[in-house]
């Protein structure tokens, strides 16, 4: 019998070189899809992460920053320079963004096949690589559900237009969507957040979740809302504060058993109290993120108590 027990993410790594006022540079591991897998591996999930890492010193500092959270990383052999980002941050700790990216991913086989699969951010967007992206998720999907974050980086997006009809040509492929306000609001400026998630579950997603930052989070379901509010912490800075909640909210889905090619239709006939739990585990993943410097999700221990608290 087939190994369906794996969440696979696909997507890049990024070196993000943090710069703070007065600082010396800092390099950290990062990319979306990086940090997502980094946080699934650390709630206890058997996490791999499909990317490129050029030989260089940023991608042996990533692949060893995945690996010492459990990250299995497969790579297609790109020798391609690793993808780097400098971050700069305002008063408030949010960040900022200037990238140096190439995304060529080849086709990779993806054995065993996974139960769900996660993509989002450049690598589904950014060709030639996004078409490969597209190709291992349609395959993927007879048997794993489809978790997607457009994680909107315009700079990288190139036409807005043709941005749009890629993020919905991913949105259509997905179960669950989660994007911020601030993406939505990016690609769909003429039109408020919560009508964009009501309109993209006419697409196909059973859900759709919004976050809104210190405001909190908002699923979007068929006839349905459900708004969370955010916990109280002190914010060092929101570097990898989305990818936190978009891991916290995978691992609820999973503990809930609606993970899966097996589970769709449960998942698409998902109960209220079922998704405001999701919600909540979300929130306080990213509520832990932020409360400390750099893309740094919370274990599983750390999850637990942050939701006890709140």
């Amino acid at each position: 019998m087939p190994d369906h027990t794996e969440l696979l993410v696909i997507g890049e790594c990024v070196a993000d070189i943090v710069q703070l006022p007065g600082e010396a540079p800092r390099v950290h591991p990062g990319g979306s899809p990086a940090n997502v897998a980094y946080g699934l591996a650390r709630l206890g999930h058997r996490a791999v992460l499909l990317t490129q890492l050029g030989p260089d010193g940023n991608g042996r500092l990533i692949r060893e920053h995945l690996a010492s959270g459990g990250v299995e990383v497969r790579t297609d052999g790109s020798t391609t320079a690793t993808p780097s980002a400098v971050v700069t941050l305002d008063g408030a700790g949010r960040a900022a963004y200037a990238f140096d990216v190439t995304w060529d991913l080849s086709p990779v086989a993806v054995a065993p096949a996974p139960a769900h699969v996660h993509t989002g951010s450049i690598g589904a967007v950014a060709e030639p690589g996004s078409a490969t992206v597209l190709e291992l998720v349609r395959a993927a999907r007879p048997t794993a559900t489809v978790s997607y974050d457009p994680n909107v980086r315009p700079a990288l997006m190139g036409d807005r237009a043709a941005a749009v009809r890629r993020v919905e040509e991913c949105v259509a492929l997905s179960d669950l969507v989660k994007a911020s306000d601030e993406d939505l609001e990016w690609l769909y400026p003429e039109e408020g957040p919560d009508r964009v998630a009501e309109r993209w579950l006419g697409l196909g997603p059973a859900a759709v979740l919004v976050t809104r930052g210190g405001d909190g989070a908002l699923a979007v379901l068929p006839g349905d809302r459900i708004a969370v509010r955010a916990p109280a912490v002190e914010v060092v800075d929101t570097v990898g504060a989305g990818d936190a909640f978009m891991s916290g909210a995978l691992h609820a889905l999973a503990g809930h058993g609606l993970i899966g090619g097996g589970a769709r239709e449960r998942l698409h006939a998902v109960d209220r109290g079922t998704v405001a739990d999701v919600l909540r585990h979300a929130v306080a993943s990213a509520a832990v993120a932020v409360s400390r410097a750099g893309a740094n999700p919370p274990g599983a221990h750390e999850l637990h108590d942050a939701l006890v608290r709140n």
